[in-house]
């Protein structure tokens, strides 16, 4: 039987390994958090509710008009 000599190595894990402290404070956070309108303005997030948007009233307008 074959075992991979991948799984036989094993790490250690050491102090300096765990220490996630940095010699500079974290970059301050920006001023202007992006929320849903910043997602909005993406054109292919708006082509596709464009899309959508546009069957939906196609749909009315049959079952308005035409049923």
């Amino acid at each position: 039987m074959l075992v991979d000599d991948r799984a036989l190595h094993c790490a250690m894990i050491t102090p300096e390994m765990l220490d996630t402290s940095r010699g500079q404070p974290p970059a301050p956070a920006p001023q202007e958090p992006r929320g849903c309108l910043f997602a909005l303005s993406q054109p292919p997030l708006m082509i596709f509710l464009g899309v959508i948007g546009f069957l939906l009233l196609m749909a009315a307008v049959h079952d308005l008009f035409l049923l």
